[in-house]
């Protein structure tokens, strides 16, 4: 199995998810690799920023030129051979998730 990296993007591996949730991005720590799940939390496609929101949750990363949002809230463990090649590599972005898993632990 090739490596699995922290922020690394991939596609949605349950095809019927896709249309609303098109990627999952990896953010358990690279240091935990011989775990056989992964830590991912889903983007989200929406037509503009959820305003009921607060900014910690509605802010948008960019994958492949399209604006998704992060959904902090679905975060879940995933085998990580369901992660097969990454589409994007979104570390530049981390702020962006750390922030929002952050808002949905300790409160926004």
């Amino acid at each position: 199995m090739s490596a699995v990296a922290q922020y690394d993007a991939y596609e949605n591996p349950t095809a019927s998810q896709r249309e609303a949730f098109p990627y999952f991005v990896q953010l358990q720590n690279d240091q935990l690799a011989e775990f056989s799940t992964r830590l991912v939390m889903p983007l989200a496609r929406l037509p503009a920023p959820p305003a009921e929101l607060p900014r910690r949750l509605a802010q948008p990363v960019q994958v492949r030129g399209e604006r998704l949002f992060p959904a902090a809230q679905l975060c879940a463990a995933v085998p990580a051979r369901l992660l097969r090649r990454p589409v994007a590599t979104l570390g530049s972005q981390a702020s962006v998730f750390v922030d929002a898993l952050g808002a949905v632990v300790s409160g926004v």
